[in-house]
């Protein structure tokens, strides 16, 4: 404890020593006619960034107080410099605040100091305010002593994903220091690109203090991969170094491009003429400083004063960080007054004493919560733009997107979280957010070119490009690998081949590959295909060629390309015997119904016939079995047309007409489905519906080691104990033939290329019947994120579209499969057969004019037979009585008895009658009386 408290001290003496220096240098000093105000500065001073923010706040001192002299307060400020330790600027912090009694603390430079100084500043009351701990993982919302004076890091994430998106690329390796400053960003990048549909493929990390040897070890890694699309996010220090190594390696040059955070801009924090030198073409971003007058002035004034103090250094450039540093120290001199109370000047202190390092023992400053109020509310235009702190912190306007070019960093660009990428700064030219290489003014690229870079190379360390691809045991249409006996080299073949070789001819570039089998020691396949497809999330090889379905479930693990063939999964079941060996195939052609129909219709068409021929035609008197059979027959005989029963009747004529019309339609339409039944093979299958065979507990079959099964389980619910699997279409039709309760199965799932394979061999005995489940088709599988995923799928399109070349590479694989029948129009469910339904109309249109018939004999024949003659007494009944005789007779004979009786209260004679000649032998006239009418005859009767 002796030990540190006299390195405590004597670090104390050196502090002292130091600020008397500044002061002898430059800094005002205080004047006893003013109140000070106690400010601590912790910062590295011997580092140019140092250097630059101590000129800053010096003239920030001298102007404020030159433009205010009737304040009656000024800040005294304490310098300690921490040399960048972590404790030593905590502790630094601790003594200001028990043995100076600091009010407010400018600093720590590193967002890693300031992380551990913070909660200090919590128990003391005391503001940390920093205009250069810029790391998000510091957050003013969190730590409400904590103020930053200065741009969160995470802000520009934004400017940065719409570069990467404007340039269309997918992939980016992360560079970035082990560091707080370095760590913090890594998050808020991953999310930002995550949105424009971009990854961060590789996370290169430089130590904190590297050796040249640590940077050039990331430097190979970095290129050996794909992606040359590197973002660099680091502090000019080390990305001063990284730079000049990596233009020694070559790869600051063609086909690469590199994009840095504002942590490695000279406005921020100036890298050396070296450095900006070997990152030509480099793309950044940085805050965007509005111009001013004051500001230019402002910058003539410190370069000769700079210039004066620092003449021994290289660089004498303002940076950003200069300039919030002279607009903190205005807005800490603003908020001093607006604060001091000379009753509240002091710190409060426990009553404790010290004989160690005690954290317990801090004082609370009096001032130090109303400094901080009043250093948040104010608002002024100060050198680096507008100073307001909502939320504890400092709001962009907006972002430049630079170009280094020589040893300036010209702007190409703008973005702003509203409006997007835009050549200029004009807030009224745009409506709508856009990230496009339009937006942009062009930019030379590394490489001294305009062409922007892809964004991936072919690895440059000769290595070949590992495709995986499938054994199989059937279907080797599709894929199919031969190994030399005698040297065992393998050979490949197969449409899927085929089509990767037309594919590659296709790029735009050449690829140097290798196939490596999926197969087992023994040369048997090693697994399942979503096994195959793991393989490249394992890393075991790039690619997988062959007869892959893309499926959702494999999506989450590899990219696909385009398909290449089309496909999706249906049943294949075997066919019922031919049902022309079926003896009662004649009645097949009417559905049930409809033969009751139509023979109700002949019966009912027959009576109607009797009813209106029986009066007037002998031929269709007699008794009433003889009657009965003639209503039979007759309707019966007019399916050939064989009456030798005269008609006497027109109505009967017109019922008969349309009959034969519609016995016409009938016997043709019969016919015709009779004739196709006989000689159209029919291939029944023995099973339509997927659910007949899950309800009914069979086994059913699918492709070994394909997704089929997942399928089956999941979506279709099937059991698992049901399933069996297959290889060749050989084992498909040995399966099938047996039958479930044979020890085959009922039917077999298979994907649509295979199954009409299958079906082309085996022509007649399968049938592909119910639903088909759509998948995307057969493509080629990738890593997740590959940029190669586009080129491919551009090249498949157009081999796809060739049609010549694509009959080609069919033709040499699949046989020509029209010389078997197309099963599709061979395929009849058992409800083919003519119903009702169809001929509806024609019974509509016979029952309409077979019953009209009937009314109207019905209705002539009452009006012919109502009697007339001349006047009858009042009461006399005896008209009536042979009116009801006769009307009773005519009843009789139709079978219609007592109707008359029924309805006689409906029909009452008048009290006179009146004969006429009208009519021959001595028709009657019934003359019937109503209320409003009068008399009118009703009926007449023959007698």
């Amino acid at each position: 404890m002796e030990g540190q408290r006299s390195c405590l001290i004597l670090a104390l003496l050196y502090f002292l020593h130091l600020a008397s220096t500044i002061e002898s240098s430059g800094v005002p000093k205080e004047n006893p006619a003013k109140e000070m105000i106690q400010i601590g500065l912790i910062f590295s001073m011997n580092s140019t960034i140092g250097r630059v923010v101590e000129s800053c706040i010096s003239m920030a001192r001298s102007d404020f107080y030159g433009a205010h002299p009737d304040y009656r307060t000024q800040l005294s400020l304490l310098i300690r410099d921490p040399k960048d330790d972590i404790v030593d600027a905590a502790s630094a912090v601790l003594d200001l605040m028990e043995n100076e009694e600091v009010h407010a603390i400018l600093g720590p430079q590193w967002s890693s100091q300031a992380k551990f100084v913070i909660d200090l500043g919590v128990k003391a009351q005391v503001p940390i305010i920093s205009f250069s701990a810029t790391s998000p993982s510091l957050s003013p919302t969190q730590s409400h002593y904590f103020v930053r004076t200065a741009y969160e890091d995470s802000l520009q994430v934004g400017a940065l994903a719409a570069v990467v998106q404007a340039y269309g690329w997918r992939e980016i390796a992360l560079v970035y220091e082990d560091t707080e400053y370095g760590k913090g960003l890594v998050p808020y990048l991953g999310d930002a690109f995550q949105k424009v549909d971009a990854r961060i493929t590789y996370r290169s990390v430089i130590p904190p203090s590297p050796e040249d040897i640590d940077i050039v070890k990331e430097l190979n890694k970095l290129l050996v991969m794909q992606t040359r699309v590197f973002l660099v996010h680091m502090t000019a220090v080390i990305g001063s170094r990284f730079f000049v190594l990596a233009s020694e390696a070559g790869m600051v040059s063609e086909d690469f491009a590199w994009i840095v955070t504002d942590g490695l801009s000279s406005l921020l924090d100036p890298v050396s003429s070296k450095a900006l030198d070997s990152m030509q073409g480099v793309v950044g971003v940085r805050p965007h400083v509005p111009p001013s007058e004051s500001r230019r002035n402002f910058e003539e004034r410190w370069t000769k004063l700079y210039a004066e103090r620092n003449s021994h250094d290289e660089i004498a450039y303002l940076s950003l960080f200069g300039l919030w540093a002279y607009d903190t120290v205005t807005a800490l001199a603003i908020a001093g007054e607006m604060a001091w109370e000379p009753a509240r000047s002091r710190y409060l202190k426990p009553n404790r004493s010290r004989t160690n390092l005690d954290f317990s023992s801090i004082g609370i400053s009096e001032m130090g919560p109303k400094l901080l109020d009043k250093i948040l509310s104010i608002k002024f235009q100060g050198l680096s733009g507008e100073f307001n702190l909502p939320d504890g912190q400092l709001q962009p306007i907006a972002f430049e997107i630079f170009n280094v070019v020589g040893q300036r960093e010209e702007i190409i660009g703008y973005w702003t979280s509203a409006q997007g990428l835009s050549p200029e700064l004009n807030q009224s030219t745009k409506e709508e957010y856009t990230a496009s290489a339009n937006d942009l003014k062009p930019p030379t690229w590394p490489g001294n070119t305009l062409k922007p870079p892809k964004g991936w190379v072919m690895p440059i360390s000769g290595k070949k490009l590992r495709i995986g691809v499938p054994q199989k045991d059937g279907f080797t249409e599709f894929f199919k690998i031969e190994w030399d006996p005698h040297t065992g080299v393998p050979s490949y073949s197969g449409f899927a081949h085929d089509m990767f070789l037309a594919v590659l001819d296709a790029l735009p570039f050449a690829i140097p590959y290798q196939y490596v089998p999926y197969v087992n020691e023994s040369g048997q396949s090693a697994g399942t295909y979503d096994e195959m497809l793991y393989e490249i999330k394992l890393q075991k090889v790039d690619a997988v060629v062959g007869d892959t379905t893309i499926v959702a479930n494999r999506s989450s693990y590899v990219d696909f390309t385009l398909p290449y063939l089309e496909s999706g999964v249906a049943m294949i079941v075997a066919i019922k015997d031919d049902e022309r060996r079926n003896m009662w195939i004649f009645l097949k052609p009417l559905s049930w119904n409809l033969w009751l129909t139509t023979g109700l219709a002949f019966i009912f068409t027959g009576f109607v016939v009797w009813l209106l021929e029986h009066r007037t035609n002998e031929e269709f008197r007699g008794r009433r079995s003889q009657q009965i059979g003639l209503i039979l027959w007759f309707s019966f005989s007019t399916l050939v047309f064989a009456h030798r029963e005269k008609i006497a009747n027109n109505l009967t004529r017109l019922v008969l007409t349309v009959w034969v019309f519609v016995v016409l339609i009938l016997t043709q339409s019969y016919t015709a489905s009779l004739t196709s039944f006989l000689t159209v093979q029919r291939l029944t299958p023995k099973f339509v519906e997927v659910q007949d065979l899950i309800r009914n507990h069979l086994f059913v079959g699918y492709s070994k080691g394909s997704f089929v099964r997942g399928l089956l389980v999941r979506q279709l619910n099937f059991d698992e104990s049901k399933l069996i699997p297959y290889s060749s279409p050989e084992e498909y039709h040995e399966a099938l033939s047996k039958g479930s309760e044979n020890g085959g199965v009922a039917a077999i799932f298979d994907e649509l290329p295979f199954i009409k394979i299958f079906l082309a061999r085996y022509c007649n005995k399968y049938k592909m019947v119910g639903p088909t489940y759509k998948t995307d088709g057969f493509g080629f599988a990738f890593p997740l994120g590959s940029p190669l995923v586009s080129y491919f799928s551009r090249a498949i399109l157009n081999v796809t579209q060739d049609k010549e070349k694509m009959d080609a590479i069919q033709g040499k694989y699949f046989r020509d499969q029209s010389s078997c029948q197309d099963q599709d129009a061979a395929i009849f469910s058992d409800n083919l057969s003519l119903s009702v339904y169809s001929f509806g109309g024609l019974f509509i249109i016979t029952g309409v004019v077979s019953v009209s018939s009937v009314l109207i004999y019905v209705v002539s024949f009452f009006y012919s037979q109502w009697p007339s003659s001349t006047a009858i007494p009042s009461g006399d009944r005896s008209l009536w009585s042979m009116f009801s005789e006769t009307a009773n007779n005519f009843f009789r004979e139709h079978g219609l008895f007592k109707c008359l009786e029924r309805n006689r209260s409906k029909i009452v004679p008048t009290s006179h009658f009146r004969s006429r000649k009208a009519f021959p032998n001595s028709d009657i006239e019934l003359i019937a009386r109503t209320p409003n009418e009068g008399e009118r005859p009703v009926l007449i009767i023959h007698v």
